[in-house]
């Protein structure tokens, strides 16, 4: 599988069907890879890769820090996330993509529009995180890491990583650089040595900013209400996923398209015909 190198970051990347170019922010929380597109939850369900790549160039990535993709020990915020997505239009010499995001991945998607609007064609939004609950575990999981450091150390940390081979959202004690860890012995290396203390407070800065609120995080809605971009949000039902966090995104951008239907009737064939005719009408002709 193809890798390009952004911001001296690794990014494996793959580019499948022909058509429109659709840039995919993948769901898993902070194990957001090419393969939850058809292994996850609601997505393995819905089969969107199957149906969008019948008509769409779909450019799915690991993200930073997650499956095979590198990443680099700094406080990492949307932007980051953002920068990684424009790098690799860039790299692909896209002009303008669609943007679709699952889960966590919506959060970029919202904050790559704020930033980039005239590289966005459009925006699907697939059961965006968001909710108290998920701001309550978002946080815990951040403070089970920085308390198995503060206990073990650095070297632990990797030496568990190693053994157990399990990324952040797995096992919240190997932290958010536990994918790279596990595939990158010389990063591994690198981590084990750093100064302690100055990584509690990039750990702790990251979980803070990253899961700031108790909604839909990633951009802020008085930048999201300025917003002219063709929207499609499709809201999941879950204590990661609440339904509150959907609703105020459908609040904050303008004339953005809600598909309130339950999630029973998110079926395979209900949602690619969804996301199908909504895609059609926001390609240029």
């Amino acid at each position: 599988m193809p890798t390009a190198v952004i911001d001296g970051i690794v990014t494996r990347y793959d580019l499948i069907g022909a058509g429109p170019p659709l840039l995919m922010f993948s769901p898993g929380g902070f194990n957001a890879t090419i393969d939850t597109w058809s292994s996850l939850g609601i997505y393995a369900r819905t089969k969107p890769l199957d149906h969008l790549s019948k008509h769409y160039t779909c450019i799915v990535f690991d993200r930073r820090e997650c499956g095979q993709s590198g990443g680099r020990v700094e406080r990492v915020t949307w932007a980051d996330y953002v920068a990684q997505g424009k790098g690799l239009l860039d790299h692909l010499n896209i002009p303008q993509a669609h943007l679709m995001g699952g889960c966590m991945g919506c959060s970029p998607v919202t904050a790559f529009a704020v930033a980039h609007p005239e590289m966005v064609l459009s925006m699907s939004l697939i059961w965006p995180v968001g909710g108290v609950r998920y701001r309550l575990t978002g946080h815990q999981r951040f403070a089970e890491h920085l308390a198995y450091v503060h206990q073990h150390g650095l070297a632990q940390v990797v030496a568990l990583v190693q053994k157990e081979g399990k990324p952040f959202g797995a096992d919240p004690r190997g932290g958010p650089w536990a994918s790279v860890i596990a595939h990158d012995a010389a990063f591994a290396e690198a981590y084990a040595q750093q100064n302690v203390e100055q990584y509690k407070l990039i750990v702790a800065g990251m979980a803070r900013t990253l899961i700031d609120r108790d909604t839909a995080p990633g951009a802020e809605p008085e930048d999201l209400l300025q917003l002219a971009i063709p929207t499609l949000i499709v809201p999941g039902k879950d204590n990661s996923h609440a339904t509150s966090a959907a609703r105020y995104l459908e609040e904050c951008i303008p004339d953005a398209q809600y598909w309130d239907v339950a999630v029973a009737d998110q079926t395979e064939e209900a949602s690619a015909e969804r996301l199908l005719a909504f895609l059609a009408a926001a390609t240029p002709h």
